[in-house]
């Protein structure tokens, strides 16, 4: 897997290491879900002073990932608030992840998570708008 720019990986070299790790495996699955959607690659920045994942315009939403000492036990996944994204993701996951509002997922700091169902929901994010035009 490709290293994240420098200053995405400097963003993620601030926080606790089990937050790195976390992050980390999070990125890789967002990466996989762009090479299998067709829509790698992706441009990787910050938004916000948080890593972001950028499809093609047009294609799908941007993705951002964060952690905050306010909430030290969760990172999150952010997706824009006005697509429906983390309602259809409610559906399809109702027990798998804890969403906040329309726009956050939240994933365990440390254990398990369901690392298919978001790389499903990378998917879908990086997808957005060219699945929309074909429904």
């Amino acid at each position: 897997m490709t290293q994240p720019p420098a200053e995405i990986a400097a963003v993620f070299a601030a926080y606790p290491p089990p937050v790195q790790t976390r992050l980390r495996e999070m990125r890789a699955l967002i990466l996989a879900a762009a090479d299998a959607t067709g829509t790698a690659p992706l441009e990787e920045v910050l938004k916000w002073g948080q890593p972001a994942y950028l499809p093609a315009r047009k294609m799908g939403t941007t993705i951002r990932l964060a952690w905050s000492d306010k909430a030290p036990d969760v990172c999150t996944l952010h997706v824009h608030c006005q697509t429906d994204l983390v309602g259809r993701w409610r559906a399809l996951f109702p027990d798998e992840f804890t969403y906040e509002d329309n726009r956050t997922v939240q994933v365990p700091v440390s254990g398990t998570f369901a690392r298919a169902a978001l790389q499903q929901m990378a998917g879908m994010a990086l997808t957005y708008h060219r699945d929309k035009v074909r429904s």
